[in-house]
């Protein structure tokens, strides 16, 4: 497995398995990630000093991703996981643990005090990785990220 910074070659398909996770869990509509105008652009959207987005390869195919960005909503010193999606066949291989340690230790080296992420009930394997992570439950959203239909919000201290 290989962990790498996102490429501008990498967008179209890494958008096509957020589509496709989105879709296998009847999230493909209004309110989450399905609509983000930036979606097909990743590459561009993710350049800041306090912003990445990873892709994991297993034999050189590309089979998820995941981002960090700052989350002014809340609190200055918080960042926010973004589009944390993995092809279905590569679940439970260690895939998302490796690319969520990569962001969670970006996240920290780039001085954010706490990782704030909204998820979706069904995605239950996803909560359960975060769990495992010390990622907890939280009431409600911490602000307003635009993914009104997301139903379960996490955060952990870093």
């Amino acid at each position: 497995m290989k962990i790498r910074k996102i490429l501008p070659q990498d967008d179209q398909l890494i958008a096509e398995i957020i589509r496709e996770v989105l879709t296998e869990f009847g999230a493909n509509r209004p309110g989450f990630a399905w609509q983000d105008p930036e979606l097909d652009r990743l590459s561009e959207v993710y350049t800041d000093r306090r912003c990445g987005y990873w892709v994991a390869e297993l034999e050189g195919e590309i089979v998820g991703g995941v981002g960090i960005a700052p989350f002014e909503c809340h609190w200055p010193s918080t960042c926010e996981l973004q589009k944390m999606y993995l092809k279905p066949g590569c679940r439970g291989k260690g895939v998302g643990q490796a690319l969520l340690a990569q962001a969670l230790a970006f996240a920290e080296e780039a001085g954010f005090h706490h990782c704030y992420l909204e998820t979706f009930g069904p995605m239950t394997q996803a909560q359960n990785l975060y769990r495992r992570h010390g990622f907890e439950a939280l009431d409600g959203p911490w602000g307003n990220s635009g993914h009104s239909s997301c139903d379960c919000w996490m955060m952990k201290a870093l």
